[in-house]
């Protein structure tokens, strides 16, 4: 990753957020829409472009593809497929990757991969060079996974969804006991998509608590761009997003997935939300001339001579603020004048040496 992930809490949680486009499977085993989906991340302002490394052998097991049956996606009712073939053609083989990974490179992109097994680990660190290892929600209480994961020491990226604090507690304890402390932990709801209600970005807030020290981001699985933009001001630091060019393709994430607008928006508005929370400190940004064209000095409210003294019936607050302000009414009541003074004059300290 281009961000460090050794920086403390402090410096990272609530900055620029780095976005992952999630194409996944969106290529739909075609290597050219796979090209052309991470030249348009790159084109809507992404930070990295993510696949995922798996096999027909490594997903699912033989039951599985007898049953014939993967949630909504029911293939045991078409003569066309089945979900064993098409899960073979989505599938991205070795070379495949290693051919994406080269043209991410060459338009100047993230790339990485998220490994279902130790195979596809080692693959993934050792040819693909891979800057971090994203793991899958469905992974996070696969404890000796995790172990082997940890132990290639690189920065890990966890997803949280399908997954209670207990179990996210023991992910994380499994990484750290390998010496692992390059930890980046996504909040996540494995629902495609989830109800508003269900989302729960405060979450992202509890584990900043829980985790003080490591960086908290949000995989996304809501439809359209509002969602993710708000977890910036929770101060999620990565941003993660299924990414298509057609929602209207079959497949199995590009109806939830962001099309090109969506994830511009999210590249682009997402860093200016980061960059309009500033600082919590309160201090005045407006410069000395804005503040005076704004503010109010004390005028007299009737023409005075030299020796008057100031009755508070004397005094009325107008623009510009260039003289004495109207903090200090209750000071200048009771004052001589050492000048004389026209009506609506701005007072100034001048007036009364």
């Amino acid at each position: 990753m281009r961000v460090s992930l050794t920086r403390s809490k402090e410096v990272f949680n609530f900055c620029e957020p780095y976005v992952i486009a999630e194409i996944g499977a969106n290529h739909n085993g075609d290597m050219d829409l796979a090209k052309e989906l991470i030249k348009q991340a790159k084109k809507a302002g992404a930070d990295c472009v993510k696949f995922q490394s798996w096999s027909k052998e490594s997903i699912f097991s033989r039951s599985k593809y007898e049953k014939n049956y993967f949630l909504q996606d029911d293939y045991r009712g078409r003569s066309d497929t089945n979900l064993e073939q098409i899960v073979e053609k989505y599938s991205m083989s070795e070379q495949e990757l290693l051919s994406m990974k080269e043209y991410a490179d060459s338009v100047g992109i993230d790339f990485t991969s998220t490994p279902f097994s130790i195979r596809e680990v080692d693959f993934l660190v050792e040819i693909l060079k891979a800057p971090f290892i994203k793991v899958a929600s469905m992974d996070l209480n696969n404890y000796p996974f995790l172990k082997y994961i940890s132990q290639k020491k690189l920065p890990i990226i966890l997803s949280t969804g399908l997954s209670e604090l207990y179990q996210i507690d023991r992910a994380v304890k499994t990484i750290e006991e390998q010496g692992n402390t390059n930890i980046v932990i996504l909040h996540c709801v494995s629902i495609y998509p989830p109800e508003d209600s269900q989302v729960n970005l405060n979450n992202i807030t509890t584990l900043q608590t829980v985790y003080p020290s490591y960086p908290v981001g949000f995989s996304d699985h809501s439809l359209g761009s509002p969602i993710p933009l708000a977890s910036v001001t929770k101060g999620a630091c990565v941003i993660e997003k299924h990414f298509t060019l057609d929602k209207g393709m079959e497949g199995w994430d590009h109806k939830v997935s962001a099309d090109f607008d969506e994830l511009q928006q999210i590249c682009f508005e997402s860093k200016r939300i980061y960059r309009a929370l500033g600082s919590a400190r309160i201090d005045a940004v407006e410069n000395t001339e804005r503040k005076n064209e704004f503010r109010r000095s004390i005028v007299l409210t009737r023409s005075m001579s030299r020796g008057e003294v100031i009755k508070g019936t004397d005094l009325d607050f107008k623009r510009p603020g260039t003289g004495l302000p109207p903090e200090m009414y209750e000071m200048v009541v009771g004052l001589t004048l050492t000048k004389d003074k026209e009506e609506d004059s701005i007072l100034t300290k001048d007036d009364f040496i």
